[in-house]
């Protein structure tokens, strides 16, 4: 395989390519009211899994090109506080960062001068290949979280 041709592998799988759920089918139409709202037995909310999605996945993409990053603590730096979002334009904010921070890694990805083989220097061994397929792992996981979510409080359609 050529590596153009793995480089448009791993960008269809980050885009939710397959098998996998892309981001805005899984958000788009969630009504505001449900948001913060909990199912019993379910620790999360959608509020919840925005912002865990949206803060792992800044923390992977700013190890992947910051050698002077530091990442939160783990695992509460990692989970919002709040089981809602302060508004609407808080839950809007974070769909965009979202969104802006899944490009600024599928740029990376595709840019020919990037080796997706080398490891990153300030790292323990992990590669840019491998912090993709991390950040295509972690986001189609919660994604699935959050249909699951949505079903459960009666807002998702098939």
């Amino acid at each position: 395989m050529s590596e153009q041709a793995l480089r448009e592998h791993v960008l269809y799988l980050l885009g939710g390519g397959g098998a996998h759920l892309d981001y805005k089918q899984a958000f788009e139409g969630l009504r505001e009211e449900l948001r913060g709202d909990k199912v019993a037995g379910i620790p999360h909310t959608p509020w919840r899994i925005l912002e865990h999605m949206r803060i792992c996945q800044w923390d992977i993409l700013e190890f992947s090109r910051n050698p002077q990053h530091i990442s939160p603590d783990f695992p509460q730096g990692y989970w919002p506080a709040e089981d809602a979002p302060a508004s609407a334009d808080a839950w809007d904010q974070s769909l965009r960062t979202f969104e802006e921070e899944l490009q600024q890694m599928m740029d990376l990805v595709a840019d020919p001068a990037t080796d997706l083989y080398q490891p990153i220097p300030h790292g323990d061994g992990q590669t840019i290949l491998r912090e993709a397929l991390l950040l295509a792992d972690h986001n189609a996981y919660h994604l699935g979280q959050l249909v699951l979510l949505r079903r459960f409080l009666g807002d998702w359609q098939d």
